[in-house]
C-alpha cells in the first residue's frame, strides 16, 4: 500500500513556474513508476508526464513537453513536477499516481494509488 500526498500548487502568473510534490509512504516507493495527471473544470484527465522506478527516464504529454520536467529522490520518497513557461491553459488540479506499470503510461487506469489532488492556476 503506497499513500500520496501532492503539494505546491497555487497561483501563478503566465510565464512563472511552480514546483509540485508528490510524497510517498512506504518502503517499496522506488519500485513503482509514478505519473502525473492534471483535470481541468469541465474535461477530462489528463496525462502530463511519468517518470521512471529509477528516474532515469521521463516521457511527457505534447503540451507540456519542453516546459513541465520530473524528477524523483527515492531516499526521500518524493517526486517532483517542475512547471515553467506556465500558461493559462496549465490551470488544473494535479495528480500524482503510482503503479507497476510497464506499458501505456499515459493510461490513468494503469496506476494503482493516486493522491488527493494540488490545485494550480495560471493567471494571464
Amino acid at each position: 500500500q503506497v499513500q500520496l500526498v501532492e503539494s505546491g500548487g497555487g497561483l501563478v502568473q503566465a510565464g512563472g513556474s511552480l514546483r509540485l510534490s508528490c510524497a510517498a509512504s512506504g518502503r517499496t516507493f522506488s519500485t513503482y513508476v509514478v505519473g502525473w495527471f492534471r483535470q481541468a473544470p469541465g474535461k477530462e484527465r489528463e496525462f502530463v508526464g511519468t517518470i521512471s522506478r529509477s528516474g532515469g527516464a521521463t516521457y511527457y504529454a505534447d503540451p507540456v513537453k519542453g516546459r513541465f520536467a520530473l524528477s524523483r529522490d527515492n531516499a526521500k520518497n518524493t517526486v517532483y513536477l517542475q512547471m515553467n513557461s506556465l500558461k493559462a491553459e496549465d490551470t488544473a488540479v494535479y495528480y500524482c499516481a503510482a503503479g507497476v506499470v510497464t506499458s501505456y503510461y499515459s493510461d490513468h487506469r494503469r496506476y494503482d494509488y493516486w493522491g488527493q489532488g494540488t490545485q494550480v492556476t495560471v493567471s494571464s
